[in-house]
């Protein structure tokens, strides 16, 4: 998603400097053309040879360095698309709220004409001190963005706010700023996602392949372009991404229950969830011990919650998933014409790279009517957002 981004990324003097270390190489490894503004201070900390080797481009410490000429503050200000700093501790956030400007890095963020985020990192007493407080409101009132810091043990020995943001965070952030246009401003996504997990008893329970990556990267697609997001997910091993409300729920029971409460609220719905069709008719408070001949187990019917949003959807475009493995057409037009969907994305688990667990997937797009879309093999985020294109698009339709 960085791929030819061009990123200036200032660092200041915190011990939080050996993960902007990570940063930049993240942002390398993403395409990004990374340029690095160290502080004198922080040179005290990492040597500026770190940062040239994992950028691939010179260090700039100086605002005289005479190799590059006095203005070189301009063309590190005008020229990325976007300046982090990270870590940002207190003096360079309270250079920049009073207008100081006088080293290479408080200058470039003068000039800057790109968006400026900041990642504050700094000792618990310092973060929570009135004036650092009032000059980070300063800045966020004139526009720079941030990342604020996280809770933890601090380098320092104690507990509390101050370190500085996981470094997963920082990225997200980054993306949202560089990689999504905010056209879903003012509108509310739901997105479900993951498996559900149906009891047997205390040890044991029916689920199936679900991973939730699909569903993760919608819901972080629709935050980044400006959504109110919710994502209701059913058990998985991935961290929801930031700036989402987020629900967690095990049995499909419990889904339907989140659903329905916020669907009346919700703009577009994106069901990627894969939910249990079937529950145990009874639940045993104790594990269910073995047996010399086979156990049987009766099933009940769940909700089809899709089918169930459809009965009422009102203003909602409402966009269905199915994993099929055979007649993925035939059965995929007789869910969205039965469940009174918008879309429905379609994909047959059989092919390469498109099963559970992949970070691609090969679908087809299946409206009302029987028209069909086939996607190309795509990496699930790209994929995300030409579902939220669609979705989009439908909306922007019924104005």
């Amino acid at each position: 998603m960085l791929a030819g981004k061009i990123i200036t990324v200032g660092i200041t003097g915190g011990i939080a400097v050996f993960k902007a270390a990570q940063l930049v190489s993240s942002l390398k490894a993403g395409g990004a053309e990374v340029n690095v503004i160290m502080t004198r201070s922080a040179q005290e900390f990492v040597k500026p040879l770190t940062f040239q080797v994992l950028s691939g481009n010179s260090v700039r410490t100086d605002l005289f360095d005479e190799m590059r000429g006095a203005v070189q503050h301009i063309e590190l200000a005008t020229r990325p698309e976007l300046l982090v700093v990270a870590p940002a501790t207190a003096n360079i956030l309270g250079k920049v709220a009073n207008g100081i400007a006088d080293d290479l890095l408080s200058t470039v963020i003068m000039a800057a004409s790109c968006p400026v985020l900041f990642c504050p990192a700094m000792n618990v007493n310092m973060y929570n001190n009135a004036v650092v407080q009032r000059n980070i409101s300063s800045l966020r009132e004139l526009g720079y963005e941030f990342v604020d810091p996280g809770t933890g043990r601090l380098a320092c020995g104690v507990e509390g706010r101050g370190r500085l943001a996981d470094l997963d965070q920082i990225m997200e952030k980054i993306e949202s700023l560089l990689c999504y246009s905010k056209d879903m401003e003012g509108l509310t996504v739901m997105v479900t996602a993951g498996p559900t997990v149906e009891p047997i008893d205390p040890v044991r329970y029916i689920t199936n392949r679900s991973t939730g990556k699909m569903g993760y990267a919608v819901a972080k697609a629709a935050a980044g372009r400006g959504a109110k997001t919710l994502l209701v997910s059913g058990p998985t091993a991935l961290k929801p991404p930031g700036g989402v409300n987020f629900i967690s729920v095990e049995s499909a029971l419990q889904m339907y229950e989140a659903v329905m409460e916020h669907y009346p609220a919700a703009d577009v719905v994106v069901k990627t969830a894969a939910v249990a069709d079937y529950r145990p008719k009874e639940v045993s408070s104790q594990k269910i011990k073995k047996r010399g001949g086979p156990l049987t187990l009766e099933l009940v019917r769940n909700y089809d919650i899709l089918a169930e949003m459809g009965k009422i959807k009102n203003k909602q475009v409402l966009v269905g998933f199915a994993a099929e493995t055979t007649d993925l057409e035939k059965n995929s037009l007789l869910k969205v014409e039965s469940k009174n969907l918008d879309f429905l994305v379609a994909n047959d688990i059989t092919q390469a790279g498109a099963g559970f667990g992949s970070d691609t997937n090969i679908v087809k797009f299946v409206y009302p009517g029987g028209d069909v879309k086939p996607m190309p093999l795509m990496d699930k985020t790209v994929l995300a957002n030409r579902i939220l294109d669609e979705a989009l698009a439908v909306s922007q339709k019924r104005k």
